[in-house]
């Protein structure tokens, strides 16, 4: 097995700074430094809505190994194919298979929640809603 290296991490609040350009623009995000640290192998990250956007996206999949997130603040509302709407609260814990097909249906003005995804870089790929 080959040796993988990881760096040291640290990613305080004080020194937090949320951009967009992420993967919607109804959020904003903070990268934690995993993916720095990993080399890839992983990225985590806090997600916020930003202010006055609160509307759902269409249906798509995500081309990755693992995902999941955990609700901080706030809520947000999925449909999941084959498992129907989900409402993830504050303390809600998801994990998304890999290649779930789902689509936000609405999220709270103070949504904040942490998202661990492996590997860092992953493609999405905008889905034709399931025929249930």
């Amino acid at each position: 097995m080959t040796e993988q290296t990881f760096e040291f991490s640290a990613s305080h609040a004080r020194d937090a700074r949320f951009e967009g350009g992420g993967l919607r623009s109804c959020f904003e995000y903070r990268d934690l430094g995993i993916a720095a640290a990993t080399g890839g192998r992983a990225t985590a990250h806090v997600i916020r809505a930003a202010k006055g956007d609160s509307a759902g996206f269409g249906w798509h999949k995500h081309n990755v190994e693992f995902q999941m997130y955990y609700v901080l603040k706030g809520w947000i509302r999925f449909t999941y194919e084959g498992v129907g709407e989900v409402l993830a609260e504050v303390g809600s814990c998801v994990n998304q298979p890999p290649g779930i097909r789902h689509a936000e249906v609405a999220h709270s003005d103070d949504l904040e929640l942490i998202e661990i995804v492996l590997p860092a870089k992953f493609d999405t790929l905008e889905v034709e809603a399931p025929s249930e």
